[in-house]
């Protein structure tokens, strides 16, 4: 019977990648073999390295550590997504190869000649030019591959609006840019692509997808399930159930809905569709009950990080504010579950199928310490990425207390390549939104919207904020 629920799972976890697949452009990436697979990892373990260097002893100027960090991201992106959906999935495409070089070559640019560039302050050669029209060519490619054509469609419209600024009619007209002032502004200033969200990447967001890869690695997911099952299992529907705790704590330390629907929906939709609920309401249990995994605390997704950053507070306010609403976002999916339950007479297991509380948490309870630290060091006002930092070094060390949680050294390995594969999409999103940010201050933007909307109101701010 075991044997047979194993498979069972296997073929499910299976079908779940595939659909994510086609779903969501980040997880379409290539599965490689041979010399491309081990140049790959070679330089997403490469990725991890330098970020863990620069958290221990101390970040570079910010336009290095941000430079460095776009080119790690960008000659990934370009070995591991094909630009067209028909393009093999088992090996590197040889423009994909140019592709990487450059995506890799354009930031350190900015490496090799800073101090040129510092002593220029502002005076773009021809080299720079050209380099600078490619990194963002490169950029908005990237985004296309990981993201998804709309965010191109965006940065693209601000940089048009930027370079016709002058034929725009009311309001919002402005001098306008030439594509010189445009290129040197994007990507030779931190105002542009370099700028606060790229900046946010480069130091705490990645540490702390780097956390979460290392969690898994432990098999905290598996924890969250048993204890799941433990508290739930039992009740009314108590698969469903299941699936709305765990994707609750999954959500503490994965910040990513996709993440947290492969890491549980594998192992609670089978278990729903057998205790009697339609394969249509199994699966949008487990999507409503994972999508609230941004919203949960401590390790929310990127924008709490923006946030923090833009807004000037420290990231543990962002996470006090964000506790209420996690949780009635979960007590209502738990709310809808349970009266569902009920109205098909649905019951949940035998209390002798499931994991005793004290027993889970003998056996794996000391991998709840790191993110217990986590939560502890933000709020003695450690640094989000200092914080990180420690999390990571606890999570491999807890994980030696004992044999069933013990990892190896090729499992550090490919924590730290998963954690750099994790963070490609983040990088890619945060450079093309530093396009935007870079128009916005610019042409003045920001400013026009202001003073358009406060016109607007005739200056009522209640009417300002609808």
């Amino acid at each position: 019977m075991t044997d047979i629920k194993n498979n069972e799972l296997e073929q499910a976890a299976v079908v779940s990648e595939e659909l994510i697949r086609k779903v969501d452009k980040e997880s379409d990436y290539r599965v490689l073999t041979g010399f491309f697979a081990k140049i790959v990892s070679a330089i997403a373990i490469t990725f991890s390295v330098f970020q863990i260097y620069t958290a221990a002893f101390g970040t570079l100027d910010a336009m290095l550590q941000r430079a460095i960090h776009l080119a790690f991201a960008l000659c990934l992106i370009f070995l591991l997504y094909p630009a067209r959906s028909t393009w093999s999935r088992d090996r590197v495409h040889p423009i994909d190869v140019v592709f990487s070089i450059l995506g890799a070559a354009a930031p350190l640019y900015i490496v090799v000649f800073y101090k040129d560039l510092v002593m220029r302050a502002g005076l773009v050669t021809t080299a720079d030019y050209i380099v600078g029209v490619i990194a963002i060519l490169l950029i908005l490619e990237a985004v296309r591959r990981v993201v998804g054509l709309p965010m191109v469609c965006v940065a693209i419209a601000f940089m048009v609006y930027a370079l016709l600024g002058r034929k725009i009619p009311g309001a919002f007209a402005h001098r306008g840019v030439d594509i010189p002032t445009l290129v040197q502004h994007l990507f030779f200033t931190t105002e542009g692509i370099f700028g606060i969200p790229l900046g946010v990447s480069s130091t705490f967001i990645f540490l702390f997808i780097l956390f979460g890869a290392f969690l898994e690695k432990t098999g905290l997911g598996q924890l969250f399930i048993d204890l799941s099952n433990a508290v739930a299992g039992w009740a009314a529907g108590g698969p469903a159930k299941v699936a709305v705790i765990a994707s609750a704590l999954e959500g503490t330390v994965s910040g990513s809905s996709v993440a947290n629907t492969a890491g549980s929906g594998s192992f609670t939709i089978p278990m729903m569709k057998k205790l009697g609920y339609e394969p249509e309401f199994a699966g949008a249990v487990e999507a409503t009950a994972s999508t609230g995994g941004q919203l949960m605390p401590p390790i929310m997704g990127a924008a709490a990080f923006l946030m923090a950053e833009f807004i000037g507070v420290p990231y543990f306010r962002i996470v006090t504010a964000a506790i209420i609403p996690a949780l009635l976002y979960y007590f209502g999916v738990w709310t809808q579950v349970h009266f569902e339950a009920k109205r098909l007479g649905l019951r949940g297991m035998s209390k002798d199928e499931l994991p005793k509380i004290g027993q889970v948490l003998r056996e794996r309870g000391h991998l709840l310490v790191p993110l217990l630290a986590l939560i502890y060091l933000l709020s003695s006002g450690y640094t989000p990425m200092k914080a990180a930092l420690v999390a990571i070094i606890l999570t491999v060390g807890c994980a030696m207390l004992k044999a069933n949680t013990r990892i190896s050294f090729a499992d550090i390995l490919e924590g730290l390549e998963k954690g750099a594969r994790g963070a490609l999409g983040v990088v890619a999103a945060t450079a093309c939104a530093g396009i935007i940010v870079g128009v916005v201050t610019q042409t003045g933007l920001g400013l026009k919207l202001g003073s358009v909307l406060v016109d607007i109101a005739n200056g009522n701010l209640f009417l300002t904020l609808i």
